[in-house]
């Protein structure tokens, strides 16, 4: 088998940021990094969870919702894939980003989606724990440009 596009970033130099992960056709999938790969700091589930919930209801309730395609966290616990139709330039998906973070920065309330019959998880949600990675990432795109969006090899 062919080892996948993802599977080929060399992860020894990887650091926190927003890459373009690939293109196919006209979805554009953008690798959000919160954790440094490999250093044995990880998103606990509970944060990913809330982020996911926060992150993608933001997302799909922004004026560039038609073209969000999915929200979803990695495996190896380091970070999300956001993938968007191509018509979103790299910067305006910066920005969505960035946007989102400050919204789970400074939310207050209940989760979306967080009743026992919308998610298969209900319980499992740690706000506090998902602000805290979000407001560390806030500096860090503050920062960030589509110059810096290309993995390094």
């Amino acid at each position: 088998m062919k080892t996948i596009a993802s599977f080929q970033v060399n992860h020894d130099v990887l650091q926190k940021g927003f890459y373009i992960s690939r293109v196919d056709g006209d979805v554009v999938t953008y690798d959000l990094r919160m954790k440094t790969p490999n250093q044995g700091d990880y998103l606990s589930d509970s944060q990913m969870h809330t982020i996911e919930h926060l992150y993608a209801t933001f997302a799909r309730n922004s004026a560039r919702s038609p073209e969000v395609v999915y929200v979803g966290p990695m495996g190896c616990r380091t970070g999300f894939y956001f993938l968007v139709r191509d018509s979103l330039s790299h910067e305006d998906a910066l920005r969505l980003t960035l946007e989102s973070l400050r919204f789970i920065a400074a939310f207050q309330g209940e989760i979306p989606g967080s009743k026992r019959r919308e998610c298969g998880n209900y319980l499992d949600h740690d706000l506090p724990g998902a602000q805290a990675v979000a407001k560390g990432m806030i500096p860090i795109l503050e920062g960030w440009s589509p110059e810096k969006m290309a993995y390094e090899r």
